[in-house]
């Protein structure tokens, strides 16, 4: 395991103390009503991974976020499995909370049946459904950032020697497919003639197998890799070649191997959720959008040690796909099947 990945559990320690005894006020014994006059919102979130991982460690940040502005009181729950999750959202539920968010792709029909029996509650969740009107309180969400993974794809082919790029992530779902579909249009756009090695480990949290599938893509060939997953960075740094981010930036931890990041910024999606919760008008609503990088929702993470290292015409095309992304004259294509080697 990393000293990245270390650090971050040993944050998360602490991080745990702290929301433990949060989540004690959260009891029913303790609440008190918070759609009162000037209360704050409370929010709980229900994960099924770590904090750290990518894509929930972007939820996370935005609910703290909210927390630090005032906004919002938030307490969480994290390593829940698919089997528990509708106990805890009724919990959850039960203590009263104003609007819970989460990720339902393995118990869509649980999570929305727990939505139907407390409709005084407003649930946002990460969903490969669309929501339903039916169901007026459940509001669906998914990390939308192809555009910004189709930035870090133009890298990625100018900066491929051997004209091979390893692919490793977490399960071939749509809000995966469609960020690596992006990002291999993007890298065909600076070099048509690159190959992809495209693998999927089974497991949204699982550093050691990731790993170990980036060093079978560098043993045939690759000498760039996206990194979907946690680990993967980790075989790259070892290899000596580079590696493409997803969703954070991790060039802090390997600086002379992340050469850029596709950044997801999930603020835009909860801060729209808070306003309508506060303002009574919560509905059924795909929030998808929020996460485009016209809305703020996503971005290409600064070059940093690799400034001035990548090829400049290919910094150039970044800079007039970026500007036609963000004016709307271009659109980077939304496809969710699943990749395949090339």
């Amino acid at each position: 395991m990393s000293d990245f990945i270390t650090t971050l559990f040993q944050r998360r320690q602490i991080l745990k103390g702290a929301a433990a005894g949060a989540a004690l006020l959260a009891l029913p014994g303790f609440l008190t009503s918070v759609r009162a006059q000037g209360a704050k919102l409370k929010v709980a979130a229900i994960y099924t991974v770590p904090v750290e991982q990518q894509w929930v460690s972007r939820i996370h940040k935005a609910a703290n976020a909210a927390v630090e502005r005032g906004d919002i009181e938030y307490v969480y729950s994290e390593n829940t499995s698919n089997t528990d999750y509708e106990r805890v959202m009724r919990e959850y539920s039960e203590a009263g909370h104003d609007l819970i968010i989460g990720e339902v792709f393995g118990v869509e029909d649980a999570a929305r049946q727990v939505a139907a029996d407390y409709p005084e509650t407003a649930y946002l969740m990460g969903s490969s459904f669309a929501p339903k009107d039916e169901l007026p309180n459940f509001a669906v969400f998914d990390n939308y950032i192809q555009d910004a993974s189709y930035l870090s794809g133009i890298i990625a082919g100018a900066m491929t020697k051997s004209n091979n790029i390893g692919m490793v992530g977490g399960f071939p779902i749509p809000e995966v497919n469609r960020l690596m579909h992006a990002f291999m249009a993007g890298a065909r756009e600076s070099n048509p003639e690159i190959k992809f090695q495209v693998a999927f480990i089974g497991s949204w949290f699982d550093p050691p197998k990731a790993k170990e599938t980036a060093f079978a893509q560098i043993d045939a060939g690759a000498d760039v890799l996206y990194a979907e997953r946690f680990g993967v960075s980790d075989a790259a740094k070892e290899k000596g070649i580079l590696a493409i981010g997803n969703v954070i930036d991790t060039q802090a931890d390997y600086p002379d191997t992340v050469v850029a990041s596709a950044l997801w910024h999930f603020e835009p999606t909860l801060e729209h959720a808070i306003e309508m919760v506060k303002a009574k008008t919560f509905k059924a609503a795909d929030y998808g959008k929020f996460s485009f990088m016209k809305e703020g929702g996503a971005s290409l993470a600064p070059l940093g040690t690799f400034e001035g290292k990548v090829p400049e015409e290919a910094m150039k095309l970044v800079a007039e796909k970026e500007a036609a992304i963000k004016d709307g004259s271009f659109e980077v294509e939304i496809n969710d099947e699943e990749p395949k080697s090339s």
